[in-house]
């Protein structure tokens, strides 16, 4: 019904930037919230930024002022700019989606397959 598709992780050294895309197609009538979130093998899959449909946007702690997330409403894509890249940043990034589905009235979560990125000299 939704699918999510992510593009432009990969290897970049310590300091570098990377930008993460994610676009989303399907059924879709609105798309709420669009996120980044990461996870590292063994453990829990965390939130990295999020933006609303109106733009308001929110970061971990651990990202704030590397870290830019914008959207474009008519693309129904998310962008995760990612700057001063640190080796704990190493993750796979999966992208996130609170879409709302043409003839539904309530709103579901999607995920992209997921990108990895790693931050490595």
């Amino acid at each position: 019904q939704v699918r999510l598709v992510e593009s432009g992780g990969g290897l970049v050294q310590p300091g570098g930037s990377l930008r993460l895309s994610c676009a989303a197609s399907g059924n879709i009538f609105t798309i709420n919230t669009m996120g980044w979130y990461r996870q590292i093998p063994g453990k829990e899959r965390e939130l990295a930024a999020f933006i609303t449909s109106r733009g308001t946007t929110n970061f971990a702690d651990s990202v704030k002022g590397r870290f830019t997330i914008s959207r474009d409403n008519a693309k129904n894509t998310v962008y995760l700019e990612m700057n001063s890249l640190k080796p704990e940043d190493t993750a796979v990034y999966y992208c996130n989606a609170r879409v709302q589905l043409l003839g539904s009235s309530v709103p579901n979560d999607y995920w992209g397959q997921g990108t990895q990125v790693t931050v490595s000299s």
